[in-house]
């Protein structure tokens, strides 16, 4: 079931997740209806939080970002498959040099900015089995993990930009709040009944 999208200026945004179980209520559905909702959306990641859960769990799939010709073939063959549950996540490490990429967000539609993030990170997480896994990823995966990492903890992409950047984007975050935007896909605002 493909479900609406919080929006920018949601509480629940700003909460830092809580850890489930193995028996938290209609897990295996919520993880399928995320998948759904994120490629309804073009999305290659959606964290709990963007559809209004307070909890640990994000899913990611960076299929799309493996057929950009632009990358080197063995980046593509990296990127395209690559598709995980992440369930407790817990990042250790977070190294190597800072990179820059435009970085959007699926809860923000419309705004797009340059982000640093280390090109490299170790993390632990469950998988949709609650089986432990600790990962080292780089590049463009580690990236997309470490944004929808952020959302569990209660960080949006636009606290990672300048101030400046922060105050040329304030009217398109308004009017996000407000329910002005008109993304693609079903989105549920702060200020506004939901789409």
């Amino acid at each position: 079931m493909i479900l609406p999208i919080v929006g920018y200026g949601d509480p629940v945004l700003r909460k830092v997740g809580e850890e489930i179980t193995p028996e938290y209520p209609n897990l295996k559905e919520t993880i399928a209806n995320m998948y759904e909702t994120m490629y309804n959306a073009y999305g290659v990641g959606l964290a709990a939080q963007q559809v209004g859960l307070n909890i640990r769990l994000f899913v990611i799939d960076t299929t799309p970002f493996g057929e950009d010709e632009d990358l080197p073939l063995e980046v593509q063959s990296q990127l395209i498959g690559f598709k995980r549950t992440f369930i407790n996540a817990k990042m250790l490490k977070e190294e190597g040099e800072l990179w820059s990429f435009n970085e959007g967000c699926l809860s923000i539609p419309d705004v797009r900015e340059e982000v640093y993030r280390n090109e490299r990170i170790t993390i632990e997480y469950c998988d949709e089995n609650f089986n432990v896994k600790t990962e080292v990823f780089d590049g463009l995966i580690a990236r997309v993990i470490q944004h929808e990492y952020d959302h569990i903890e209660g960080i949006l992409f636009t606290d990672l930009i300048s101030t400046l950047k922060r105050q040329l984007n304030k009217k398109k975050l308004q009017n996000i709040m407000d329910g002005k935007a008109r993304p693609d896909y079903r989105m549920k605002f702060c200020n506004k009944k939901g789409r």
